[in-house]
């Protein structure tokens, strides 16, 4: 099959772009990123070097790009995980992520029908259902949970969602959408709190951490979420969403102290600051419907997998120095600045 993979230079994309080529390798996949300052070309260094593998560079808001693909490509499958994702910048800028995570949505939908698929598939997260209380450790997200945005970013995730099921009654086009827990694991920016925290404790910086620390997020290690995606996107029902979580709940305070821990550094370290307006409190996904239907669970502790992502970024220092330079934005043109998109 040819598979499309959008944002595939993202943190969550080139996980995905790896695990597609390592366990279907019989497929084709074609990945799409406008390279913003999120996407990171060297992230799929190894990618570039497979005879099934394509990286084009295009915004997914660009018809005559997305269609061109399209024409060229005939994909069977599309995943779509390009989407402006920080929370934080989402509060600066809303009208960009309305653009990238909404219309470019449409864009690639519209030439979903206008060519055809097996399926469209989108990458959605659980805060469109807003947050739990912290003294309510019962509950969870349900798939039917309804939505409840506490963020421009959330908000333009959620009417991503809302958009596609219509595509689903309105035009029957074959979709499916998975929301899911905080990821963590190689090749996450290092904007995110586990890298961020990594990145600073390794140079003995100060770890700012929001408000008291005690908002808790539930922690799906990065190659379990590709899994359930792979499986979803080939196997799961047409028109259906699909919750992945993680069963490693946290506060972010544990989280960094875990790091520290890791990395035989003090808690001194650990500095208070301003909590961000609308912070969410609490994340906590139910993954029976997955479970139930498809047979997936996570199989990476929280701790096992914390142990793993420190261990990344310890061996590929190069990768998010370059980021914090801004030194990796260069890679692009030095892979194809005299290359085209081929």
């Amino acid at each position: 099959m040819n598979i499309v993979v959008t944002g595939g230079a993202g943190f969550i994309g080139a996980n995905f772009v790896y695990y597609e080529l390592n366990n279907h390798p019989e497929d084709r996949i074609i990945c799409i990123d406008s390279l913003t300052y999120a996407g990171n070309l060297s992230s799929l260094e190894e990618a570039l070097k497979n005879p099934n593998f394509r990286f084009i560079k295009a915004d997914i808001t660009d018809k005559a790009a997305v269609e061109k693909m399209f024409e060229e490509e005939h994909p069977d499958i599309v995943i779509n995980f390009a989407a402006e994702s920080h929370v934080d910048r989402s509060v600066e800028d809303p009208g960009l992520f309305l653009r990238t995570n909404i219309l470019g949505t449409q864009t690639l939908m519209d030439a979903c029908r206008k060519y055809g698929i097996k399926r469209y598939h989108q990458v959605s997260t659980d805060e469109v259902y807003g947050d739990l209380p912290l003294d309510r450790p019962d509950l969870f997200f349900h798939e039917d949970t309804p939505i409840h945005t506490s963020s421009p970013y959330s908000a333009s995730k959620a009417s991503a969602d809302l958009l596609v099921l219509a595509y689903a009654r309105t035009f029957k086009l074959p979709v499916s959408i998975t929301r899911c827990s905080n990821n963590y694991g190689p090749y996450h920016f290092p904007e995110k709190l586990i890298p961020l925290m990594i990145s600073r404790a390794l140079a003995d910086e100060s770890l700012p951490v929001y408000g008291t620390g005690e908002n808790v997020r539930d922690w799906l290690y990065v190659e379990d979420h590709c899994a359930a995606i792979d499986l979803v996107a080939r196997k799961g029902r047409e028109g259906e969403v699909y919750n992945v979580g993680g069963h490693n709940e946290r506060t972010n305070l544990e989280v960094v102290k875990t790091i520290l821990r890791q990395l035989g550094k003090p808690e001194s370290l650990i500095t208070y600051v301003k909590d961000r307006p609308g912070h969410d409190q609490r994340y906590a996904i139910d993954p029976t419907k997955i479970h139930t239907e498809l047979g997936w669970l996570p199989k990476t502790t929280f701790d096992e997998g914390i142990k793993r992502t420190i261990q990344w970024y310890l061996d590929n220092e190069k990768w998010w120095k370059d980021i914090l330079a801004g030194d990796y934005q260069n890679y692009y043109e030095k892979m194809y600045g005299n290359r085209g998109n081929a």
